[in-house]
């Protein structure tokens, strides 16, 4: 399916077309305002969305929120980078953004979704997302680096 998606509601869209992504306006979010991913690299942010299922949040043409979804869309999806710019938060957009990203069709099959969330698990949870139990966690494993995106003294 190389269609893009979209969704669009009264003066919003969602898209999943990456021509029409703002690639400065996601950079500047996730390196300057996120608490995951403080001094990445403009370089791995275009990366990042080259390689991954990017849902671009619109009101008319400019950008004011972004999700993407590293997935084979077959069996798993991990979801990153999800943001709605603070002064349009409030208006139910995150929801629908993650409405959107789950009515995905290329998406409907999979076993499992990933996620990490400092502060959004109550948005999470209302579609169907579950903290990972302790006997679920103990079969997993990471490789972590969190100094990574740390700019070189």
């Amino acid at each position: 399916m190389n269609e893009h998606y979209e969704a669009a509601k009264d003066n919003y869209l969602i898209s999943t077309d990456k021509e029409k992504l703002d690639l400065e306006t996601i950079y500047n979010y996730i390196a300057f305002e996120s608490y995951w991913a403080q001094g990445i690299s403009r370089a791995v942010v275009e990366k990042s969305i080259a390689n991954s299922l990017c849902f671009g949040l619109y009101e008319g043409t400019k950008q004011i929120g972004f999700a993407r979804l590293v997935t084979d869309k077959a069996t798993f999806a991990y979801l990153a980078d999800v943001f709605v710019l603070p002064e349009h938060r409030g208006k139910g957009l995150s929801k629908w953004l993650m409405a959107t990203i789950h009515a995905h069709p290329e998406l409907q099959k999979l076993r499992r979704w990933w996620l990490g969330t400092k502060d959004a698990h109550g948005l999470y949870e209302q579609f169907g997302w579950t903290r990972i139990t302790e006997d679920v966690a103990k079969r997993f494993m990471q490789k972590h680096n969190p100094d990574v995106y740390k700019k070189a003294e």
